[in-house]
């Protein structure tokens, strides 16, 4: 019966036929891909927490440590377009096994690192390998996968996907605390040579890619793929700590990025072979889901970015306590993804669910904007439920939407460009929500510095608590009495005040962005007598 089933699908829709002599492997695939896709993902957040330990062994300052993060970030984000002409020209288990193995080589050479240069070369080799993972991966599962089952693969891959950032701060403080900061890169080794057997025994090229012919290489497009990439990556990295377009070279990075960008677009249009293959976006079953994933990812990610700022900074949290206020997400992700791989599984339309979702977004972020300095982590905790549960929701379909409707040999082609856009989708969030956050903080703090009196910031200040770490507390305790106490007190119940209503103002801009996306669920395409998107 399952045979029969597969061969129907396979004759509707060539794209995820799956060769019978894999297709018994099919979970065995899924989990190596899944592996790799775990580790990549898991190292763009495991290490945040232990940024101040790499500090001071490498002796570095605070601005130079930040480039362990940024040279993976960079490295990474300028590698995903590539995955697709790289898969086809060079074989995809042959490109995945080698990413994967260099991916092992890199970590444990980061966890070996004696100076800050070594460990940046070291993270910008293991961004630059990790880059394969998710879209080629991506790829694997919807041609490995039957149609009435790509929602289900869709779903348990989103696992990796979208837990790992969440579990990454708490796993790596924990990691840090009983170890050291060089076991986050340890620990991808035994992991790592794992996924490599198991893609090496199960995992195998289609026919088409062991078929393929030699090309013309697209290097101009690579190069311009490179500046543009890179240096769009380097502003929005490192461009609020410059002040944005007051400093000189935020303003010539941003101009030669677009300038590079714009000749990228005109010259992949002509290239008869491009490494990033704009033609998908001509097609609309391709489209929408991309714009929905760039809608999700700026969210998400924004609200990942927020969420532990808030709690430490205004709650004063400590790492590990912000790690577990958040734990909550990853549960919901996994509840939200296995119910949508099961219902998907059963045949039913799944695209209500996806709607659902982005509900779910607006309403779990609408809810963060009523927090304030009492609130407890109990109540924390039942909107960022509400939110993992909905990214459950939206994922499974949003990625196999793209890949389910283009041919064989555009398969990896979309994965990249998928991808890409979803990473700068999750860029941007963070890069607007970090400027929104120090302009509505200036906006609050002028207004409250105006009709505040020292009588009220008293009062005030005596009914909310000062905790360890919040904002104004250390200028707070460092002061003996008197008159200087009494203004560093009007300081910090400005600051702490400002900082909860700009926190507010966000929430509710995210929530809005997430309210749009919401019909856009219902558009995707119908599922074909549920065996998977219509194609």
């Amino acid at each position: 019966m399952e045979s029969t089933s597969v061969t129907a699908a396979a004759s509707a829709n060539p794209v995820s036929a799956a060769p019978a002599v894999w297709a018994q492997h099919k979970w065995l695939i899924a989990t190596a891909v899944m592996l790799g896709t775990t580790l990549e993902i898991l190292d763009t957040s495991i290490v945040n927490v232990a940024l101040p330990h790499i500090q001071g062994s490498l002796s570095a300052s605070v601005d130079e440590v930040t480039w362990v993060l940024t040279s993976y970030l960079l490295a990474n984000g300028i590698m995903i377009p590539l995955t697709g002409w790289l898969s086809l020209r060079f074989g995809r288990k042959r490109y995945f096994i080698t990413s994967v193995a260099t991916f092992v080589i890199a970590s444990a050479l980061c966890g070996a690192a004696q100076s800050l240069n070594q460990m940046v070369l070291f993270r910008l080799l293991q961004g630059a390998a990790g880059a394969a993972m998710i879209p080629t991966s991506q790829a694997i599962l919807i041609e490995t996968f039957p149609p009435n089952e790509q929602g289900l693969a869709m779903a348990t891959w989103g696992l990796g996907v979208m837990v790992a950032p969440v579990i990454g701060p708490t796993l790596g403080g924990w990691i840090t605390d009983l170890w050291s900061w060089r076991w986050n890169f340890y620990i991808n080794v035994p992991i790592g040579i794992l996924a490599t057997v198991m893609v090496y025994a199960f995992v195998h090229d289609p026919p088409y890619m062991r078929d393929r012919r030699e090309g013309r290489s697209d290097y101009g497009g690579i190069v311009l793929l490179a500046v543009s990439l890179g240096l769009l990556q380097i502003v929005l990295d490192r461009g609020q700590r410059a002040g944005w377009f007051s400093a000189p070279w935020v303003c010539y990075s941003a101009i030669v990025s677009c300038a590079a960008a714009i000749a990228l677009v005109w010259h992949e249009l002509r290239f008869p072979e491009p490494v990033v293959d704009l033609r998908l976006l001509k097609i609309r079953n391709f489209d929408l889901p991309v714009i929905m994933i760039v809608g999700m990812s700026s969210v998400l990610w924004s609200v990942n970015f927020l969420n532990p700022l808030f709690l430490q900074q205004l709650m004063g949290y400590s790492a590990w306590q912000a790690g577990l206020a958040v734990a909550p997400r990853g549960v919901g992700v996994a509840a939200g993804a296995i119910f949508v791989g099961q219902v998907s599984r059963r045949g039913f339309d799944t695209r209500g669910l996806v709607a659902l979702g982005f509900f779910l977004f607006a309403y779990a972020t609408w809810l963060m904007a009523d927090w304030n300095l009492d609130v407890s982590m109990g109540s924390m905790m039942w909107p960022i439920l509400l939110m993992g549960i909905g990214g459950g929701f939206i994922f499974p379909d949003v990625a196999a939407a793209p890949l389910a409707c283009v041919g064989p040999e555009r398969v990896g082609y979309a994965s990249s460009l998928f991808n890409l856009l979803r990473n700068t989708g999750s860029a941007l969030g963070i890069s607007l929500v970090t400027n929104l956050l120090v302009s509505y903080q200036q906006l609050h703090q002028s207004y409250l510095a105006e009709h505040f009196s020292i009588f009220e910031a008293w009062r005030l200040a005596t009914a909310l608590p000062r905790m360890p770490g919040a904002i104004g507390s250390d200028l707070y305790n460092s002061l003996g009495g008197g008159n200087h106490r009494q203004l560093a007190l009007v300081y910090m119940v400005v600051q702490r005040q400002a900082a909860l209503l700009a926190y507010t103002d966000i929430y509710r801009v995210l929530a809005f962005i997430a309210a749009i996306f919401i019909p856009a669920g219902l558009w995707l395409t119908r599922p074909n007598g549920g065996r998977g998107l219509r194609h």
